[in-house]
């Protein structure tokens, strides 16, 4: 956990607004790996460049935190799934 908790509502304000969740359609949603239980809407995270190709695998993060994050140890984050 990098600083965000479930207090603050997730990725420090970065998860998706709950309009945008409703209408996205349910294979655009994912959850963030380093940050389990934010979801993220994966056209907007391409959009903002919050995603990660690992191994032939994308993964989506819900802000820019957690880049470095899943970058120093995508191992710890994918095992976790």
């Amino acid at each position: 956990n990098h600083g965000h908790g479930a207090a603050s509502g997730g990725c420090s304000g970065h998860a998706p607004k709950t309009e945008d969740l409703a209408s996205a359609q349910g294979d655009d949603v994912t959850e963030c790996l380093v940050m389990p239980g934010t979801p993220v809407i994966k056209s907007q995270a391409e959009e903002a460049g919050l995603y990660r190709d690992y191994q032939d695998q994308r993964y989506w993060l819900c802000c820019d935190a957690c880049g470095p994050l899943f970058d120093a140890d995508p191992e710890r984050y994918i095992a976790a799934t």
